[in-house]
């Protein structure tokens, strides 16, 4: 154990969130996400849900200051009426971790699917939310 980490943080994904370089990006995914498919690195949080772990992840990610937007949203697909609430919690999150922060990039699902295969880590996690997908932009200190 060691002080000061949150617990929700597992050794593994730790390890990850400190080999990633600047410009990295990892995804957070919900329930529903195919992580396993798509990752090139995989970290299980089963049992999670993606508020907990974007909180405790922001407390020792920082997020890219020269990108426009370095947090990522998939996009409700077109004729589905799903409204996600769960966007305006990740807001509120961001925003109380002091990081820089305007807007998501609301990216479509097949293109997220994709930016998602490019990425250094999907967190798969048993967020039951659905539209919960978050991707972060490293940036440095």
């Amino acid at each position: 154990m060691l002080k000061g980490i949150d617990s929700i943080l597992s050794p593994d994904l730790l390890k990850v969130l400190m080999e990633m370089g600047h410009g990295d990006e990892i995804v957070i995914a919900d329930g529903n996400f195919p992580s396993a498919a798509i990752a090139q690195r995989l970290i299980r949080c089963d049992g999670h849900g993606v508020c907990s772990l974007l909180k405790s992840a922001l407390k020792l990610l920082p997020l890219d200051i020269y990108v426009p937007k370095p947090v990522a949203l998939m996009s409700v697909v077109k004729g589905d009426n799903t409204k996600p609430t769960i966007w305006n919690e990740y807001k509120d999150i961001i925003i109380a971790s002091g990081e820089k922060f305007t807007d998501f990039d609301f990216v479509e699902r097949f293109d997220f699917y994709e930016r998602a295969k490019k990425a250094y880590a999907v967190v798969a996690t048993g967020e039951k939310a659905l539209y919960a997908n978050i991707i972060l932009k490293k940036g440095v200190i």
